[in-house]
């Protein structure tokens, strides 16, 4: 083949070549993704409107049938945040649920009318994720029951809370094709300033380390006082608040175009179970 017909071939490629360097730059430059869980929202009215008043897309997980759970709910859409159910499961410990507890003593036909009833309960939920569940999270079958449920209500999504190390509620939800994702960080097992503000660190750590990261906090006062403040800077230092949802979505996204190394996921202790 002629030198003339090689050059503008050449050009072509040399000019693609170029045209896509800005993009990878840009790409190496995109913020670090977090998302925030509030979690056992309805129980306490001021409390739970003290969250609310949280800046950016933070993330809103309510209690059913609890007190303030539906005004919450509907306050919290009103404002343009996410609502997500907070589904009490059954514990390891025997702790207290509350209403509306999936166990293992139910059947199916029992688990699927209480997640329904429990969905009602919390207006414009979008996704659910687990209010402590140690015990019912590490049941494939329990959890198949969930997943199939969710799966004849399209559009919702799973939130592993990961309150136990046994918990196989993820891997199951990604069986059944439920959009999902998990817990990295527990923002206040110890509901003090300093440590809450050490675990924010290293939610950010995390982030850091895999391009994302995802904390789940309550709506206690010194949860949102840390809140508050660290979340002004979270533009400046390259981090980016994104809602639930679109969390699921970006690393569903990553899991398409995996990066060449991913370090692996620590897990941490909950006191939550």
């Amino acid at each position: 083949m002629s030198t003339h017909l090689l050059s503008p071939v050449l050009r072509r490629s040399l000019l693609a070549l170029l045209l896509l360097m800005p993009v990878c730059a840009v790409s190496a430059e995109e913020p670090y993704a977090i998302t925030i869980i509030i979690d056992d929202m309805g129980n306490d009215q001021v409390q739970g409107l003290a969250a609310l008043e949280l800046q950016g897309e933070v993330t809103y997980a309510f209690l059913p049938h609890t007190p303030y759970a539906a005004m919450l709910a509907e306050t919290a859409h009103d404002l343009g945040k996410e609502v997500m159910l907070h589904m009490p499961m059954d514990a390891a410990e025997g702790n207290a649920l509350g209403p509306g507890a999936l166990t293992l003593h139910m059947t199916e036909i029992q688990f699927r009318q209480t997640l329904w009833s429990n969905l009602r309960a919390v207006p414009h939920a979008v996704g659910l994720n687990n209010h402590m569940g140690s015990l019912l999270t590490r049941h494939p079958g329990a959890m198949g029951w969930v997943m199939q449920a969710l799966v004849e209500r399209p559009g919702l999504y799973f939130i592993d809370s990961r309150t136990t190390r046994a918990t196989v509620a993820q891997e199951v939800a990604s069986e059944y094709g439920v959009p999902n994702t998990r817990r990295d960080v527990f923002l206040d097992n110890e509901p003090t300033l300093d440590a809450i503000e050490q675990q924010f660190s290293l939610l950010l750590d995390r982030a850091r380390e895999q391009g994302y990261a995802v904390g789940i906090g309550h709506p206690y006062p010194e949860t949102v006082q840390v809140l508050r403040r660290v979340l002004d800077s979270l533009n400046s230092e390259r981090f980016r608040l994104i809602s639930a949802s679109t969390m699921i979505e970006l690393q569903q996204r990553k899991k398409l175009w995996p990066e060449p190394s991913s370090p692996s996921l620590k897990v941490a202790k909950s006191l939550k179970q």
